[in-house]
């Protein structure tokens, strides 16, 4: 292949890093989401896979942060390699081309599996953490972190047209915390 190297990066959450990804990797150009792998809804990966051309191969650091689960996995590499486009996992040294060895194939599978399977397990604990913590008396579920007064603030500067994932690094909490200040202000309208 010939093309470009296009590098993936994803975080779960807006609080982690990206940094150790694809670090020391030649890539000519990098998208990064700070979205879960749960599925396929997020931004830069669909504008990673509209900017892949024939001859290019997309980069990505690990199985599991192109997806979390093993039919978003099998479906984004078909769908590349259908296209021309090589697919690289850096983390287990693997290449898929679209004419990979049976055994290539069999490897994607059982590490996305085992992608999958971690998720579930994160899941599972979280749950577990949550229950015990109400059992305690220590969980209030999600609340609202900020002053009515930084609230506003927050919603004047979304509706004004600012960079929406911008706005919830620079205050401090998640993208679905800053949809849900936009979501109350549409409540209390």
């Amino acid at each position: 292949m010939t093309g470009q190297r296009i590098g993936y990066k994803r975080v779960s959450t807006i609080e982690q890093n990206t940094g150790r990804q694809l670090e020391g990797v030649a890539v000519n150009k990098v998208f990064e989401d700070k979205a879960s792998g749960k599925d396929r809804a997020r931004p830069q990966l669909q504008a990673a896979l509209e900017f892949c051309r024939e001859g290019d191969t997309l980069v990505v650091h690990s199985m599991d942060r192109l997806a979390r689960n093993l039919t978003d996995l099998r479906q984004l590499v078909d769908e590349l390699t259908d296209r021309g486009v090589a697919v690289e996992f850096v983390k287990e040294h693997l290449t898929f081309t679209g004419e990979d060895s049976p055994m290539a194939n069999l490897l994607l599978s059982m590490l996305g599996a085992v992608a999958e399977f971690e998720r579930a397990l994160i899941l599972e604990r979280q749950r577990e953490g949550i229950a015990l913590a109400k059992a305690a008396g220590k969980y209030r579920g999600g609340q609202f972190k900020l002053t009515d007064e930084r609230a506003s603030e927050l919603r004047r500067r979304a509706t004004a047209g600012e960079n929406k994932a911008a706005l919830a690094r620079e205050f401090c909490i998640s993208r679905q915390s800053l949809y849900s200040y936009m979501k109350a202000d549409k409540a209390t309208a």
